[in-house]
């Protein structure tokens, strides 16, 4: 248990759709609380309905942080989302409120509990080389000159993720340093949290009251003009950013907009994919939080 004198971080996430806005609005009112973000879409402006925003008048109820920062064509990375958290943090305790971190993307959500990124500068050259090659040459090629880096091993390396091989290898290549080596330093480091007790909730439901939830969210973005806010955002550019224009919902959207997905069975898509996307989130709740307590969202 932490010491009274002990700075607190109140975490509330669970799956899509399970009901964290309504719980983390009421639990901040309740306990003179602000709310910071930790939804990996929330940052981008213009992309509400998609995302099941707050309207304003929910977010005029309690101070929200990281909501609306960032364009919808330019991508946030996991490095200025820590900046930002952490000033939103220390802004919240310097007014001596209590803080309630709510969302449930992953690997921003751990950062409150874990070191998430280390602090290799990779040029831009060498990561667009890599890109090129892999292009170019496939993934084998970059997976096979990552052994060769790597004689004692990739560990646990998913070598069938372009994306993660792409990363290893530009941090193998950008510090001279095997994987062990960097994986071994990373350990040691301290979290950007570090000093501060997180306190973790995460709410669930039953699975067939969260299918019929999705299915209700999905019916209403539609009713509320998902495809108009796509076309909008498209117009911005947010096909620049992979991490906005591949979301559930989105990227759907844009494969009915381009003939390649049909009219009537847009909602259908979603619906399968944002419950495919509930189940990630449950197994990384599970495996990559520390133990926590969880909650009916009924009650």
């Amino acid at each position: 248990m932490p010491s009274p004198n002990e700075k607190i971080l109140h975490v509330l996430t669970g799956p899509t759709a399970v009901g964290k806005t309504e719980h983390a609005l009421r639990w901040a009112e309740a306990n003179g609380a602000e709310i910071v973000s930790c939804d990996s879409l929330l940052f981008y402006r213009g992309m509400d309905i998609g995302t099941a925003k707050p309207p304003p008048a929910e977010l005029a109820r309690i101070p929200h942080h990281l909501i609306d920062v960032c364009p919808c064509d330019e991508q946030m990375d996991i490095a200025r989302y820590i900046a930002l958290a952490r000033a939103a943090v220390d802004g919240i305790a310097a007014r001596g409120k209590r803080i309630l971190v709510t969302g449930g993307s992953g690997f921003y959500l751990k950062a409150f509990f874990a070191p998430v990124v280390d602090d290799i500068a990779v040029p831009p050259a060498l990561r667009a080389e890599i890109a090129a090659r892999l292009d170019a040459e496939g993934l084998p090629s970059l997976v096979a000159q990552l052994r060769a880096l790597n004689p004692a091993g990739l560990g646990a390396l998913d070598t069938a993720n372009p994306r993660r091989v792409t990363r290893a290898l530009e941090r193998c290549l950008a510090s001279g340093r095997a994987r062990s080596e960097l994986a071994a330093d990373f350990a040691r480091r301290p979290g950007a949290f570090a000093g501060w007790h997180a306190r973790l909730t995460v709410l669930d439901r039953a699975r067939e009251e969260l299918d019929a939830r999705i299915a209700s969210r999905v019916d209403a973005m539609l009713a509320a003009g998902l495809i108009d806010e796509v076309r909008r955002l498209r117009a911005l550019g947010f096909e620049k950013n992979a991490s906005a224009c591949r979301a559930i919902g989105y990227r759907e959207t844009l494969a009915m907009l381009d003939g390649k997905l049909a009219p009537e069975n847009l909602a259908a898509q979603i619906i399968q994919n944002t419950r495919a996307l509930v189940k990630k989130q449950r197994t990384w709740f599970r495996t990559q939080l520390p133990p926590h307590e969880i909650r009916d969202a009924r009650e």
